[in-house]
């Protein structure tokens, strides 16, 4: 399969597969080979002995179909779109749940959907509690789902279970009224140890609670009574002649097989029309209520604009009315400005001796009388009668 080739290199060995035999024969390595790719050539030494020889590969071209086809290759993200996840008109009344990606309807049916009860109802008690649900069909870009059970996180689970406790759990499958298979996992944990036998008592007791409720209600009222707590206390009720239970779970629920679907309810564009109304009003409302706070900004504005203008008013009217008491000063100013020394050292002159008269006429009263001024005046009685009298002449 393999050939050897000595010219046109004298004293080289080149080894080449038989798919490149034609090509290597045409092939002058000073100049260039075509399609024709050497890795290595190896001299043969001086003893004779012959070096380590080299494979000589054709190299793969590729096509020009090849090329363009793989230039035409399409982004597959840029194909995929969202999709609204609905949950089932009964009971949540295609409330939307959530959001997922995919090229067409086909890729996203099928899918499974978990997300907590808290979120769902809003009841942050069962934040333990996760929901699932599985897409059954496709509106446009509303991707409708049917309610497939729950199931509680081993967290929760596992935190009820301790030494010295007894744990009873069971798998019952029941059939509602309207034809759906169910299957219910519940889980009873004790406060004390308890016997096999009354384990079997109370599995007995469970089993025939859950299938009596179960035959005579409908789909949706399971859902209910297993999310609600109603089917738990029904079961905490029965068993708890035979242990008290510590708690009464239902561990998990799962859906076998569908039943008859019922179509009471709002209908999807009913539902979507709703929303959209409700979009539009809260849409409005935010609106309205940037336009207010746009306006009082500006009527601000205008009244700091106003104060402005009406303190700049008053303070040039008050500067107008010192320009004018100034221009109003003249000589018959000045001439009371010479009188004015004159007055108060007259009336100086007639305070001292009524002053003097005053000390002259307090000095010559009693203490009692003093006292007596004194708490007319709502003045401190305390102290000698010059005290006293400094009190009052003050």
């Amino acid at each position: 399969m393999n050939g050897e080739r000595h010219e046109p290199w004298r004293g080289m060995v080149v080894e080449y597969d038989a798919a490149c035999h034609s090509a290597f024969e045409s092939c002058d390595p000073r100049r260039g080979c075509s399609g024709v790719q050497i890795l290595g050539v190896g001299r043969r030494g001086a003893n004779g002995v012959a070096p380590v020889r080299w494979k000589v590969s054709q190299m793969a071209s590729k096509g020009a179909a090849q090329r363009a086809a793989a230039r035409k290759q399409r982004d597959k993200w840029k194909a995929k779109r969202w999709y609204t996840i609905r949950a089932p008109r009964q009971p949540w009344q295609f409330k939307v749940i959530g959001e997922t990606l995919g090229e067409s309807s086909d890729h996203i049916i099928g899918r499974i959907y978990e997300l907590p009860q808290s979120e769902v109802d809003g009841d942050f008690s069962k934040m333990d509690v996760k929901l699932r649900f599985r897409v059954t069909s496709t509106v446009g870009n509303d991707a409708m789902t049917e309610y497939i059970g729950h199931t509680m996180q081993n967290d929760n689970v596992r935190r009820q279970i301790r030494r010295y406790r007894g744990k009873v759990d069971d798998t019952i499958d029941c059939v509602t009224v309207d034809g759906y298979y169910v299957r219910i996992k519940p889980l009873i944990i004790t406060g004390g140890r308890v016997k096999g036998s009354q384990k079997s008592e109370m599995r007995r007791l469970t089993r025939d609670t859950i299938l009596q409720f179960a035959a005579r209600s409908t789909w949706i009222e399971v859902q209910n009574s297993m999310m609600s707590d109603v089917l738990e206390k029904m079961v905490h009720d029965v068993v708890r002649d035979i242990q008290p239970p510590r708690a009464v779970i239902i561990r998990k629920s799962q859906l076998i097989q569908s039943g008859v679907e019922v179509d009471d309810g709002m209908s999807l564009e009913e539902i979507v029309q709703e929303e959209a109304r409700k979009e539009a009003e809260l849409k409005a409302k935010k609106e309205a209520a940037l336009a207010g706070a746009e306006d009082g900004e500006e009527e601000a504005d205008e009244a700091d604009e106003d104060d402005a203008g009406a303190t700049s008013d008053v303070l040039a009217s008050a500067e107008a009315r010192d320009d004018s008491a100034d221009t109003a000063d003249s000589p018959d100013d000045e001439a009371d400005d010479e009188e004015a020394p004159a007055e108060e050292a007259e009336a100086e002159a007639e305070e001292a001796p009524a002053e003097e008269a005053a000390d002259e006429d307090l000095s010559a009263l009693t203490v009692p009388e003093l006292k007596e001024r004194l708490k007319a005046a709502g003045l401190p009685v305390s102290g000698k009668k010059a005290d006293l009298i400094a009190r009052l002449s003050e």
